[in-house]
């Protein structure tokens, strides 16, 4: 397996979550430049939409997709142009794995809250996701631009991977440093940044990273065999054969626990 797509199978498997959290709920942090909107200025659909889509988002965050969607139907039905509508509609597409309706939500959002950074987020990781990396960039810039914005650990680690899964792995370099410098406790951050440096020859680099997140309850299979790869390479026997003993006990049917037994340390 290639380095930028083990990367962004970590960065779905490990923390797409993460990558997403907080967006869900609303558009906040993208300044308009107008007065904030008061319960004064809404209609009496707009606040039955805004309370139905609090409903949606609720179950959007407990795995209910479907409720979520049924739900915010009735929300654009009350209120059609509502971009934190649309940005959740564009969340749940992705979570059902139809890009072409993610995207037409994510445009809509964006349309409506083009100042907004949690949209241009969200738009710019679809964009990676199906490949797009160059349109991705100014989707991303344009959330790490904003004062207010503070998600920008979650978009710089969105970039980093998508750089990675480019090949721009001194780009990626870069933003996912940043991420991991603004959220030490990232496992996607510290694992694709461990894993690159590692297979850049940098393992004394690596280390670092590798050790952090596996002497935490975030550590798993794949984390645990980085850092066995690591410590092999670094000559630290006894710290390659702890991280291996790990791999084995708690993960005894993983991919990564066959490739330790086989001994596929170039893998």
């Amino acid at each position: 397996m290639t380095a930028p797509l083990a990367a962004m199978r970590v960065a779905a498997g490990l923390a797409l979550v993460a990558l997403l959290a907080g967006c869900a709920a609303g558009t906040q942090g993208g300044a308009t430049g107008a007065d904030l909107p008061t319960a004064s200025d809404q209609t009496d659909a707009q606040r039955r939409a805004r309370i139905r889509l609090e409903l949606a988002s609720g179950y959007f965050d407990e795995g209910k997709t479907t409720v979520a969607l049924d739900e915010l139907k009735q929300v654009l039905q009350l209120d059609p142009n509502l971009p934190e509508a649309h940005n959740l509609r564009g969340l749940i597409y992705m979570r059902l794995d139809d890009k072409r309706l993610a995207e037409d939500a994510f445009r809509r959002a964006y349309q409506l809250a083009p100042r907004d950074p949690n949209v241009a987020h969200n738009y710019g990781w679809l964009l990676c996701q199906q490949g797009r990396v160059g349109e991705a960039e100014p989707y991303f810039a344009q959330a790490l631009g904003s004062a207010v914005y503070a998600g920008k650990a979650k978009t710089w680690m969105a970039q980093g991977v998508c750089q990675l899964r480019a090949g721009q792995r001194a780009d990626a370099e870069r933003s996912l440093t940043r991420a991991y410098e603004l959220d030490p406790g990232n496992p996607v951050a510290a694992y694709n940044l461990a894993r690159l440096l590692y297979e850049q020859g940098d393992a004394q680099r690596a280390q670092f990273y590798a050790r952090r997140l596996n002497n935490s309850e975030l550590a798993n299979a794949e984390t645990l065999w980085l850092g066995v790869k690591i410590e092999r390479r670094l000559g630290n026997t006894d710290a390659q054969q702890q991280l291996a003993d790990q791999l084995r006990k708690r993960f005894v049917q993983s991919r990564e626990t066959l490739a330790l037994d086989r001994g596929a340390f170039n893998e």
